[in-house]
């Protein structure tokens, strides 16, 4: 319930809570296990900052969507770390997303120039390509698992838009499965005390050898793409011949941890914002006509280009509408570097805050109707300067994802180019409970069945 308020340098006021049912050893990690997202978004009727426990850490999510922001623009003061992150570099080792804030400024630098807009429509094609490539393996009445499909076509997307060639699809599928199974094992491994976490179970012995593969291959590739010499127009190219104002370029270990960063970033989150996104259109079917309308007057029977992106405006709307509804990473941790009064709670250094899309996604002031999907409500005659304020899916200030546009961009691509040929139905059965202990919100169950179209067949 409500303890204490504070006032922020705007004169807000801000009310600090405690979410209840924590229990004993685990906190509220059960709750999240079970229903991430509704936990999440609960969080608001205790307060605008709230105390959580996951496992044996204490730590706070601000609700509030002004405080949220001020928390990510804060970079210096709410340092990248906790317990997502001790487990994150694991994985990414001080890539962009895991470095802590006296690293990041000069590797957000050399990494830019990998992400301008001239790039992305260099790695579209690459994109379409791979996305091409993977639904040409599709047959009439096919039934694909949602999220498996889309996350395999994202790996070989992104293993494209790296290397410029295409990925085996036999290596696609090893790493794939050395990935779900970290990543499911980076929730577990993040609640477990750390003498747990040593112990030579089966589950740690699977999480550090997978791992250890994930490094090596991804270590192999880079060094089998130097030796090559070849001139290439991709996205490792870019970060070889990255660049800072003053000539510094990225160490060989930076390069390694970036790559791991782009693979996991650009997977999972696109394969399952597109997953969402075929279930939604399932539940509103007048929006699913006017998306195949709009594709199908865009492209006219012909491929999807880099060009078309911008007047696939319903396109856009569905992926913005969904990651509000279904952001697909949903939690985040920080440190505060110093002492700080927080909505009138003393934090100390080290305090561990909570950054979650979620907890701002169903703000009622920001989005009225919060719970229907309505991709309507990004047009610019209606969309808010609050609802772009409590926007939070890639977060905001100097640490907001440095892929949004990449992720977009290949989110539109596969859209356009599934749906220009194929009708894409829910089979019965869905269950759209999340995954347990997915580092991404996806669903259990959502299998599709693929119908050829032609253009007009809605």
């Amino acid at each position: 319930m409500a303890q204490q308020t504070h006032q922020t340098e705007q004169q807000q006021t801000f009310v600090a809570g405690t979410a209840p049912g924590a229990v004993p050893l685990v906190g509220h990690a059960w709750q999240m296990m079970r229903r991430p997202l509704q936990f999440m978004s609960s969080l608001s009727r205790h307060g605008d900052l709230v105390k959580i426990r996951l496992g044996p850490t204490e730590a706070h999510v601000p609700t509030h969507p002004a405080l949220l922001r001020h928390v990510l623009t804060s970079d210096e003061e709410y340092d990248k770390g906790g317990i997502f992150y001790d487990r994150a570099r694991d994985i990414a080792g001080n890539g962009l997303v895991t470095c802590p804030y006296a690293d990041h400024r000069r590797q957000r630098r050399l990494m830019q120039s990998a992400f301008t807009r001239p790039q992305l429509k260099r790695y579209a094609s690459a994109m379409h390509a791979e996305i091409e490539s993977s639904t040409e393996r599709w047959s009439e009445g096919l039934v694909v698992d949602a999220f498996p499909e889309m996350y395999g076509m994202a790996l070989r997307t992104v293993g494209r838009t790296l290397y410029s060639t295409p990925v085996s699809k036999e290596l696609a599928d090893s790493v794939e499965r050395a990935f779900d199974a970290v990543l499911k094992g980076l929730f577990r491994q993040m609640f477990l005390p750390a003498a747990v976490r040593k112990m030579p179970g089966p589950g740690n012995r699977r999480y550090r050898a997978n791992l250890d593969y994930l490094h090596r291959t991804t270590q192999t590739l880079i060094d089998d793409y130097r030796r090559d010499g070849a001139d290439h127009d991709d996205l490792l190219s870019a970060l070889l011949d990255s660049r800072d104002e003053d000539g510094g370029r990225l160490g060989d270990r930076e390069i390694h941890d970036q790559v791991i960063t782009v693979m996991a970033a650009g997977t999972e989150t696109v394969a399952a914002t597109l997953t969402w996104i075929f279930y939604l259109l399932s539940k509103y079917p007048r929006i699913e006509r006017e998306l195949y309308a709009e594709i199908d007057e865009v492209l006219a029977g012909r491929a999807p280009e880099f060009d078309d992106i911008a007047r696939l405006r319903l396109t856009d709307r569905i992926i913005t509408e969904t990651l509000r509804l279904y952001p697909p990473a949903w939690l985040f941790t920080r440190l505060t570097s110093t002492e700080l009064d927080v909505a009138g709670v003393r934090l100390p250094a080290q305090s561990t805050v909570v950054f979650s899309p979620a907890a701002v996604a169903l703000d009622a002031p920001s989005f009225p109707k919060e719970r229907q999907f309505d991709p309507d409500r990004w047009l610019p005659d209606r969309v808010t300067p609050q609802a772009r304020q409590s926007f939070m899916a890639f977060g905001t200030g100097a640490r907001k994802c440095i892929g949004d546009l990449y992720a977009r961009t290949e989110a539109t691509l596969a859209l356009a180019t599934i749906l220009s040929k194929w009708r894409v139905t829910c089979e019965p059965g869905v269950d759209v409970r999340p995954v347990p202990l997915a580092t991404v919100y996806q669903p259990r169950r959502l299998r599709l069945r693929l119908t050829s179209r032609t253009p007009g067949a809605r």
